[in-house]
């Protein structure tokens, strides 16, 4: 007697790698659906490959709009803990560091043959302001910009890719100084020619400078912290091309428009309407910007696996730098030239 499929054992089997809904095991009991390969209604697909902690998102933490605000509000409490351990440190040595800070107007006094070379006190609160609370803030302020920046880094962390927090230590040692090699300009070389200036400009017409050290200060201070910031834009361009915000081409491309608001940005800063002192600003404001499109050259090479050809360029900037030091070198030993702490730095 002939017999059915149906009855022979079931219906005839899958070829498309999927159970059939009625599909037996032996004795004709139902297959459980994780054996057959079914999903359960309900469950959620499967990742796709490729996708199980080697994707691009490892490593990034996801935070809610408070937590942001809670993880803002901490790092802020724990830079101006820095600042004012800094500030502390900065109390004991407020009188040295005022007579660094008021050598230079000392010295533009002294070379227009101003005597006394002194600031003056005009309220009886001025020195106390300027010498116990703006001086040790500002000194404060240089000495906690590592942990200020570390701050600001840790905060932004979160949202970057792990391959890009490798560039945590460079960003602070190259923000921090920066910042600090700003301060040593503003202070060695621009400040001084501004004031020496700004002071003279009216002598020979019956003006005798009389300087407060509440004024002076202010200018101290603005141009300082202007200057140190200015020498930031490398690190605002790479951090921008982190961001993905502007790109190397970008920046070539509009570095007319760039070169443009730095000059302006330059004639803000500088203490004096001269050109002299905007092109002594503007300067090396328009170098950094063109370090900041290399910087960022560099990042965007590493993102694409490509190597920067250093040894065909490291070279010839050794070359120049050994030339470079011969020839001072030369200077000091064969024709009398020293050293001093302004700018030309070099003087017979």
């Amino acid at each position: 007697m002939d017999l059915t499929e149906d009855q022979a054992g079931g219906s005839p089997p899958r070829t498309d790698g999927v159970a059939s809904p009625t599909a037996t095991g032996a004795g004709n009991l139902p297959v459980p659906a994780a054996a057959s390969g079914r999903r359960p209604p309900g469950m959620p697909p499967p990742p796709p490959p490729g996708d199980g902690g080697d994707g691009e998102d490892e490593g990034m933490l996801r935070m809610s709009f408070l937590e942001h605000l809670e993880e803002l509000r901490s790092r802020i409490i724990k830079a101006l803990i820095g600042i004012g351990v800094a500030f502390i440190l900065s109390l004991a040595f407020a009188g040295p560091l005022w007579k660094v800070i008021a050598t230079p107007a000392v010295q533009a006094l002294t070379t227009l043959g101003v005597n006394p070379p002194e600031l003056t006190q005009i309220t009886p609160m001025e020195a106390f302001n300027t010498i116990w609370v703006k001086i040790p803030l500002l000194c404060a302020a240089f000495l906690a910009s590592p942990w200020v920046l570390y701050q600001v880094w840790a905060f932004i962390s979160p949202g970057l890719y792990r391959r890009e927090r490798r560039w945590a230590v460079p960003f602070i040692v190259c923000s921090a100084g920066l910042f600090i090699l700003g301060g040593l300009f503003a202070y060695f070389v621009a400040f001084r020619f501004g004031l020496t200036f700004l002071l003279g400009i009216g002598l020979g017409n019956y003006v005798h400078p009389m300087v407060s050290i509440s004024t002076y200060s202010d200018m101290f201070v603005n141009v300082i912290l202007g200057v140190g910031l200015v020498f930031e834009l490398p690190v605002l361009i790479f951090f921008l091309t982190l961001l993905r915000v502007v790109n190397p081409q970008f920046l070539l491309n509009h570095s007319r428009y760039a070169i443009l608001i730095i000059f302006i940005l330059a004639a803000v800063i500088t203490p004096t309407p001269d050109a002299f002192n905007m092109m002594l600003f503007a300067t090396p404001m328009c170098l950094l910007f063109f370090v900041g499109i290399f910087a960022s050259y560099l990042l965007v090479l590493n993102r694409e696996g490509r190597r920067f050809p250093w040894s065909r360029v490291l070279i010839p900037v050794l070359l120049v730098l050994i030339v470079g030091a011969a020839g001072l070198i030369l200077a000091i030993t064969k024709f009398g030239v020293h050293l001093v702490p302004r700018w030309p730095f070099l003087m017979r």
